[in-house]
C-alpha cells in the first residue's frame, strides 16, 4: 500500500472545503452544509488520492465515475471539482442554489461538468452506481476479453459516496444484493455513517447492522471509526480505499464513521445542521476554530488552490499513459476499434434498418413477440444492446437468443458468461430501471428493461430520472391493458399509459401491431433518447407493413376515409388500431368517410410541424372519437368538446379478455354508436 502524503496543505484545503460549504449556504440562506462538512476530508482524500480522473477531459473514457448518491450534499461534490481545476470557478460556488447557476441543489447530470448522474433521490444514486460497474464489466470483456485483471484500457472503477437515508431506501437494496450476486469487484460504496437525518437520530428508525447486511449480500466490508475528537480519520480511510482497490471478488462497503458539520461548536451532530444554514455567528465561531477570519466569505488561499490543482497535471499524465495503452490495444485490435469508435458517436449502422424483421398481413402475434423478434434481429448487429427484465424474461421477449447470462465466473450457470447480454435483476423492478440508467450513462450501450406495465408503478423515479437526464435508456412494458385476462385488476393497468405520459421529455410507444413495433423501436434506438415500449400480452392482427414506416412520426392515416367526404376521426393506439379499422369500414358502409389514425406515440406526434399534425388530424373535422384499454384523462386534447373517448376509469377485473373488452364498450357496434353521436354534436 502507497503511503498517504499528508501535508499541512492538504489539512488547510479540507479546512478551506468546509468552510466553503458553510458559506455557500450562508448566502444562498439553504441547503445541506452538514453533510459536506463532515464529508470534507473523504472527498478530498478520494479526489486527490484514489479517484483517477483528469479535469480537464471529464469525458475521458478511462476515467473512473464518481457518483454522490447523498446529492442533497451537492456542495460535497462541487468544492471537489472546483479544488481539483474543473471548469467550475468559485463565483458558481457564490451562486450555489440561484437561478441559472452551474451549482444547483442537487447535482445534475449534463448541466455541471463532472456529474456523472443527476442524485437526489435518495438511493438512486447507489443503483445507478450498479449499472455504471455492470456497464464496465461488460464493454471490458467485450472490448478486451484476453487483458489481465487492470491492464485494460478499460478497467475503472466506481466509487460512491452514500447516506444513511440512502440506505434506507429500498432501491439501494434491491441493488446492492444483485451487485453482490454479481460480485462487482470495480464497485466501492462509502457510506457516511453520521447517525442524522432530518428527524434527529436515525436510530428512531434505522437500527440495524449494516455492515452485516451487506455482508450477507456478499460485499466486502470495512468500518473506519472518526477519531476520539470527531474528525474522520485520514490514515485508516486511506487504507480503507486502498484495501477496497485490491478486493478481486466483490464489491466493498466502507462503513465510515462521521460527526455531522465537524467541527461546528453547537451544530455538529445535530438535525438542524442536516439542512439548514448554521447562522451567521455559528459560520464565524467554526471559522475560528478552522483558522479563518471570520469576517470573511468565500477566501481560498493562492498556495491551497495551487496544491490542490495539481490533481490537474496527476490526470492529465494519466490520461496520457491511457492514451498509449488504448493506441496499442487498438493497433492490435483494429475492427473492435472501429466497433468502439461507432459506439462513441452514437450512431447505428447506416444499413440497420434492412435488418429489421416483416410481418405479414393477416397474421395475429403478440406486440410483445414482435418485439422479441426485432430485439434479436437487431441484437446481431448492436452488441450495445442488451438488458433483461425482473425475472419476466418469457413474458416480456426481453431474451438475446444465445447471448449468455450476465454472470461473474464462477456463478455455475452453463450459460454465464462476464460479458453476457442477458441480465436477470431478479424481482427488483426499483433498481432494474436505474441500473439501466447507469448503464446508459456510463456511455456506449443502449441497455433495456422489461416488467408488465402495471409494475411501471415501481420504476417510475428511474424512469423519471432517465427523462430529466436523457439517457438512452429503453423500457419495455407488456402486458399493457385488460387485455392480458384472469390475472384481475392487480395486473390490468388503467391509469399507467397517461402516468407515464405526463413524464416530460420521455416517450411512450405503444404500437398497432408488429411492423409499427419494430419501426418504433429502431426509432427509439436512433433517438438516443429515453422511451418506453408498452406492449400487448395477447395476439393481434398484424395491419400491413407500408404505412407502418409512417409510425416514426408519432401519428399517422392507417385508413383513409373513402371517397371525397372526411365525416369522423378515429384516433386508437395498440391493439385498438385494429378495432378503429374495422369499425371504420363499418362506418364506410353506412356512407360516413370515417378516417383511422394509429397514434404510437402522442410525444413524437406533437413534435412534428404544425402542418403536418393538420393533414392527419385537420382541425375543422371536430368529430373524433380516441379508442384506447386505458384511462380517458389525456384524450380531451385530442378530441374536444365535440368528441368522445372510449376507455377505460375505473379498475378491471378476472375475467377473460374478450369479455373484458366487450363490456367495456370495446366493439365495432360500440364505436360505431359512438361516432354517429359525435357527428350529430359537430353538425348541431
Amino acid at each position: 500500500m502507497a503511503a498517504l502524503n499528508w501535508t499541512e496543505l492538504d489539512d488547510r484545503a479540507v479546512a478551506t472545503a468546509r468552510v466553503l460549504a458553510m458559506d455557500a449556504v450562508q448566502k444562498v440562506g439553504n441547503g445541506h452544509p452538514g453533510t459536506a462538512m463532515a464529508l470534507a476530508p473523504a472527498a478530498y482524500l478520494l479526489f486527490q488520492h484514489h479517484l483517477r480522473h483528469d479535469p480537464s477531459d471529464p469525458l475521458w473514457l478511462g476515467r473512473d465515475r464518481f457518483v454522490l448518491s447523498c446529492g442533497h450534499s451537492s456542495l460535497t461534490l462541487y468544492i471537489q471539482l472546483f479544488l481539483s481545476g474543473y471548469d467550475l470557478t468559485l463565483e458558481d460556488l457564490m451562486e450555489f442554489r440561484t437561478a441559472g447557476s452551474a451549482t444547483p441543489g442537487h447535482p445534475e447530470y449534463g448541466h455541471t461538468v463532472g456529474v456523472e448522474t443527476t442524485t437526489g433521490p435518495l438511493g438512486q444514486g447507489v443503483a445507478t452506481a450498479v449499472g455504471m460497474a455492470m456497464s464496465q464489466r461488460y464493454w471490458r470483456y467485450t472490448l478486451d476479453p484476453h487483458a489481465p485483471r487492470g491492464q485494460s484500457p478499460f478497467d475503472h472503477r466506481v466509487w460512491v459516496l452514500a447516506s444513511d437515508g440512502d440506505l434506507e431506501e429500498g432501491i439501494s437494496g434491491e441493488a446492492s444484493s444483485l451487485a453482490g450476486t454479481q460480485k462487482l469487484d470495480n464497485l466501492v460504496v462509502i457510506y457516511d455513517d453520521n447517525r442524522i437525518s432530518i428527524e434527529g437520530d436515525t436510530h428512531r428508525a434505522f437500527t440495524e447492522d449494516v455492515a452485516a447486511r451487506y455482508q450477507a449480500y456478499g460485499w466486502h466490508t470495512i468500518t473506519v471509526e472518526h477519531q476520539t475528537d470527531g474528525s474522520v480519520d485520514v490514515a485508516h480511510l486511506h487504507s480503507a480505499l486502498t484495501e477496497a482497490a485490491a478486493v478481486s471478488d466483490k464489491p466493498t462497503l466502507i462503513r465510515l464513521r462521521t460527526v455531522i458539520a465537524w467541527p461546528a461548536p453547537n451544530a455538529r451532530n445535530t438535525a438542524k445542521s442536516h439542512g439548514s444554514a448554521l447562522g451567521a455567528a455559528e459560520v464565524a465561531a467554526t471559522k475560528e476554530v478552522l483558522g479563518f477570519n471570520p469576517e470573511e466569505s468565500f477566501v481560498v488561499d493562492a498556495d491551497v488552490l495551487e496544491h490542490t490543482q495539481q490533481v490537474a497535471q496527476r490526470g492529465a499524465a494519466a490520461n496520457e499513459q491511457w492514451a498509449r495503452k488504448f493506441q496499442l490495444w487498438s493497433t492490435q485490435n483494429v475492427e473492435t476499434a472501429r466497433l468502439l469508435e461507432r459506439l462513441h458517436t452514437g450512431l447505428l449502422p447506416s444499413d440497420i434498418e434492412l435488418a429489421l424483421p416483416q410481418f405479414n398481413e393477416g397474421e395475429k402475434i403478440a406486440t410483445r413477440a414482435a418485439f422479441g423478434t426485432a430485439l434479436n434481429a437487431l441484437a446481431d448487429y448492436l452488441p450495445e444492446l442488451w438488458g433483461g427484465s425482473a425475472d419476466l424474461a418469457e413474458s416480456n421477449n426481453t431474451t438475446i437468443h444465445d447471448g449468455g447470462s450476465f454472470l461473474p465466473d464462477g456463478s455455475g450457470f452453463s450459460d454465464a458468461a462476464v460479458n453476457g447480454r442477458i441480465i436477470h435483476f431478479g424481482v427488483r423492478e426499483h433498481a432494474m430501471g436505474a441500473i439501466v440508467n447507469g448503464i446508459a450513462l456510463d456511455g456506449l450501450s443502449r441497455p433495456f428493461a422489461g416488467t408488465f406495465l402495471v409494475f411501471s408503478d415501481y420504476m417510475r423515479g428511474a424512469v423519471r430520472l432517465s427523462a430529466l437526464m436523457q439517457t438512452r435508456s429503453l423500457f419495455v412494458w407488456t402486458h399493457d391493458s385488460i387485455g392480458l385476462g384472469e390475472d384481475g385488476p392487480t395486473h390490468q393497468p388503467i391509469e399507467h399509459l397517461w402516468a407515464l405520459r405526463a413524464i416530460p421529455e420521455f416517450s411512450v410507444l405503444r404500437p398497432a401491431d408488429a411492423n409499427e413495433t419494430s419501426v418504433v423501436f429502431l426509432e427509439a434506438l436512433r433517438r438516443n433518447a429515453p422511451a418506453g415500449l408498452v406492449l400487448t400480452r395477447q395476439a393481434i392482427p398484424v395491419l400491413g407493413d407500408a404505412p407502418a414506416l409512417s409510425a416514426r412520426r408519432g401519428g399517422y392515416i392507417i385508413r383513409q376515409e373513402s371517397g371525397s367526404q372526411l365525416d369522423v376521426i378515429l384516433i386508437a393506439t395498440g391493439s385498438e388500431v385494429a378495432l378503429a379499422i374495422e369499425s371504420a369500414e363499418a362506418l364506410s358502409e353506412e356512407g360516413i368517410g370515417a378516417r383511422v389514425v394509429s397514434m404510437p406515440s402522442i410525444e413524437w406526434f406533437t413534435e412534428q410541424p404544425l402542418d403536418y399534425q393538420e393533414q392527419v388530424l385537420p382541425k375543422a373535422v371536430r368529430a373524433r372519437v380516441a379508442i384506447e384499454a386505458g384511462a380517458t384523462q389525456g384524450w380531451w386534447r385530442f378530441v374536444g368538446t365535440d368528441g368522445a373517448v372510449i376507455g377505460i376509469d375505473e379498475f378491471g377485473a378476472s375475467a377473460s379478455a374478450e369479455h373484458l373488452f366487450e363490456e367495456r364498450g370495446f366493439t365495432i357496434a360500440n364505436v360505431v354508436t359512438i361516432a354517429h353521436e359525435t357527428i350529430e354534436r359537430a353538425q348541431g
